[in-house]
């Protein structure tokens, strides 16, 4: 019985090994000979990669839009070369529908390629070459793999580099994930609008270094944090234009060796109509393949709204803070238990996921800042991390003030008694007084005010100090906010 169990392992593992070569196709490249998967549309280089670069599993099918970029450049370029007279139109004929294929989000599958990648993006630029050359053969009737047809190099590849081809797929793919970021922005700012509007009557007490300054209103706090929200949505704007500069045909190192003439002009003029974005070419293509300047310029841009997100959201976890022994002048939604300790405990957890996220986003720019930093002579070999530290603070970005406002902006209510007794008891109200008693009064009276527990409006009668009329209208603390509801109208 035991020998006849070893025999059918025996069979069975024999069997599974002939399947396994059964179902592979052999290509070669540079190295020699390689197995593929015989339904894998990818090919040698795209399938050594994987092997080599089995890092972070982030991939670069991670990111659609990553893919679909990859489509729209290489039917570019293979219609700049049918233009110019390099390609065949029977052929671009045969490749067109395979690169909108990519373009429509098909054979994501075939993109397994770890974004951590050394060879400054040759994988995943091959990746592309091969699935769409596979994609054309299968099409035409013909087999994967028979290259002598359709070659990812000599054709997918022509007058090409992966070191024009892949900054421009990195620079085309921020600038699709850059039209969702500004949305999910630009709905962020406009509900802290509709928080101000709603709350732009309700007089509050301001604060520097976490002491009492002066009034202000809490429409006037929500309506300024839509403010800072807005001045990011003008800096990425500003900062997009900085991708649109490539060096399409600068092929190798920017000096367009095997780029027939005409080629560069014609593969913009297409990639334009293609992609439906304004893109020009550097005139000086050396210094825009060595050069990461537009990530760096654009992931500055991230880290700053990232800043101004932080900012945010610590203020709103302060201004929440209590309920019984904090300032508690606003509540968040609660959205989960906050102890397992603790009963009754409500912590504010998307307003900190903003922050932590928003930590994230600039330690990323560090990452796109060094490997610009250290790109070596005519060609950056650190795009790659570049490229996907920027992906990333983009996709973590556009998710959480999508959560962060649903979950947490758009339920957020004002504890107006909380102010009213703030107000009663605050002392900031004597810098009203400078112009009329000068500072030196206020100091005393401030310094009594804290003493004996007084307010300054019962000291000032006491001392009579001013008029009930003066009294009426110099610390009135609604008066003291400089509120203009007119600034606010057209936001």
């Amino acid at each position: 019985m035991k020998k006849i169990t070893k025999n059918l392992l025996t069979v069975s593992f024999f069997f599974l090994v002939f399947c396994s070569y059964a179902q592979t196709r052999t290509e070669t490249d540079l190295l020699g000979e390689i197995k593929v998967p015989v339904d894998a549309y990818y090919g040698a280089q795209a399938a050594r990669g994987m092997e080599n670069f089995q890092i972070s599993d982030q991939y670069n099918n991670d990111y659609p839009d990553y893919i679909k970029a990859w489509g729209m450049i290489k039917l570019a370029c293979a219609r700049a070369n049918t233009e110019v007279g390099e390609m065949p139109a029977a052929k671009l004929k045969l490749i067109e529908p395979a690169c909108q294929e990519l373009i429509n989000g098909k054979y994501l599958d075939q993109f397994r390629l770890d974004l951590y990648q050394g060879g400054a993006g040759t994988s995943t630029n091959m990746n592309a070459n091969e699935v769409i050359a596979n994609i054309a053969l299968v099409k035409a009737g013909l087999k994967k793999g028979e290259y002598s047809k359709i070659s990812p190099n000599d054709d997918l590849n022509m007058s090409q580099s992966t070191n024009d081809t892949y900054p421009t797929s990195l620079k085309l793919t921020m600038i699709l994930h850059n039209n969702r970021l500004k949305e999910q922005l630009g709905l962020l700012a406009k509900s802290f609008r509709a928080l101000g509007n709603k709350y732009i009557d309700v007089v509050k007490m301001g604060r520097t270094e976490f002491q009492d300054a002066v009034p202000m209103t809490v429409g006037q706090e929500f309506h300024s944090y839509a403010t800072m929200l807005e001045w990011n949505i003008a800096n990425l704007e500003f900062a997009n234009k900085s991708l649109l500069t490539l060096n399409m045909g600068g092929t190798a190192i920017g000096t367009g060796l095997n780029a027939p003439k005409g080629y560069d002009v014609a593969v913009i003029k297409h990639l334009k109509q293609i992609s439906g974005i304004d893109f020009v070419n550097s005139d000086d293509m050396i210094a825009a393949t060595s050069s990461l300047h537009g990530f760096v310029v654009y992931s500055s841009a991230l880290k700053t709204m990232a800043t101004t997100l932080s900012k945010i959201s610590n203020d709103l976890i302060i201004l929440s803070s209590g309920p019984r022994n904090g300032l508690f002048e606003i509540n968040l939604p609660a959205r989960q238990p906050g102890s397992s300790i603790m009963p009754g405990k409500v912590n504010p957890v998307m307003p900190e996921l903003m922050a932590l996220v928003s930590y994230r986003v600039m330690g990323n720019d560090v990452t796109v800042n060094m490997a610009a930093s250290d790109g070596d002579l005519q060609l950056n070999a650190y795009e790659p991390v570049a490229g996907l530290a920027i992906f990333e603070s983009q996709k973590l970005l556009t998710n959480t003030m999508k959560a962060f406002r649903t979950q947490c902006i758009d339920g957020i209510t004002v504890n107006e008694k909380v102010h009213a007794h703030n107000l009663e008891i605050t002392i900031g109200i004597v810098t009203a007084l400078n112009p009329k008693l000068g500072h030196h009064v206020g100091d005393e009276l401030a310094k009594e005010a804290q003493a004996t527990g007084k307010g300054i409006i019962e000291l000032v009668r006491e001392k009579k100090l001013l008029t009930e009329a003066e009294i009426s209208e110099i610390l009135s603390p609604a008066n003291m906010t400089g509120l203009d509801k007119s600034k606010y109208k057209n936001k």
